[in-house]
């Protein structure tokens, strides 16, 4: 069995969540609670390069703000 998060084929979100950290999301499961989606319905290469290209500190938002004194 191909597992659903590696499938080159398939189609993808790319889901958020409060904290800023990004996730790879088949789109036939559901979105879990806490996430939302940032990229619908793309392919999986298209999910990673927007994941790649916005992620770009991989520190959660709270810790940044910990970290700046907020």
């Amino acid at each position: 069995m191909e597992n659903p998060f590696e499938s080159p084929d398939g189609e993808y979100h790319a889901l958020v969540n409060d904290e800023g950290q990004y996730s790879l999301w088949p789109t036939f499961v559901a979105v879990p609670d806490g996430w939302r989606i940032a990229l619908d319905s793309k392919s999986r290469e298209e999910c990673i390069t927007f994941i790649n290209d916005t992620w770009t500190d991989m520190r959660p938002k709270s810790l940044v703000a910990a970290m700046d004194g907020s």
